[in-house]
C-alpha cells in the first residue's frame, strides 16, 4: 500500500512539473522581438486565433476588459501569450483588433478584440482544441474569431 501511495504521490509530481514546463514553453513560443505573430487556422469552430505555430489562442470571460484576471494556477494551466514588441497580425487578422496589456509582473499579454488571448496546457499540436467551453477558474474559455468574438459552441 505504501509502495502505491508513494508511486502516485510521485506520478502526480511529475505530471505537475511537465504540465508547468509545457506551459512556459508555449507561453514563450511565439514571442520574438518584433512581437508575437497571431495568424488564423480553420477548424471544426471556423477560422479562429492561432500562433505563429498553429497552437490554439483562447479568450476568458472573467477577464475584465483587457485587464487579465488569471495568474498562478490559472496561468500554470492557461499561459498568456506574451509578447516583447506590437503584436503582428497574420493573413485575415485584424492587425486594428490587437493589442497588449500590461501584467501584473509587467510582461506584455497580446490581446485581440479587447480580449486577453492564452494558450491552453493541453493544446500541443496545431490544430487543437481541447480548451474549448472548458470551464476553469470561474468560467469558461473559448476561441476566437477573426471578427473578435468569442465562438460559443463546440
Amino acid at each position: 500500500m505504501k509502495i502505491t501511495i508513494k508511486l502516485l504521490t510521485a506520478f502526480a509530481a511529475a505530471a505537475v512539473v511537465a504540465a508547468i514546463a509545457t506551459a512556459f514553453a508555449l507561453a514563450g513560443g511565439a514571442q520574438t522581438a518584433a512581437g508575437a505573430k497571431v495568424h488564423l487556422a480553420t477548424s471544426k469552430f471556423g477560422r479562429i486565433l492561432v500562433d505563429s505555430k498553429g497552437i490554439t489562442l483562447y479568450d476568458f470571460v472573467k477577464d475584465k476588459g483587457t485587464t487579465s484576471v488569471c495568474y498562478g494556477a490559472c496561468a500554470a494551466l492557461w499561459p498568456p501569450l506574451f509578447t516583447n514588441g506590437k503584436p503582428v497580425a497574420g493573413p485575415g487578422v485584424r492587425a486594428s483588433l490587437l493589442g497588449t496589456t500590461k501584467r501584473k509582473d509587467g510582461k506584455l499579454e497580446v490581446t485581440y478584440g479587447g480580449h486577453p488571448l492564452y494558450y491552453f496546457v493541453s493544446d500541443t499540436k496545431p490544430g487543437q482544441t481541447t480548451g474549448q467551453g472548458v470551464n476553469q477558474f470561474g468560467g469558461p474559455w473559448w476561441v476566437i474569431s477573426a471578427a473578435g468574438k468569442e465562438i460559443h459552441h463546440g
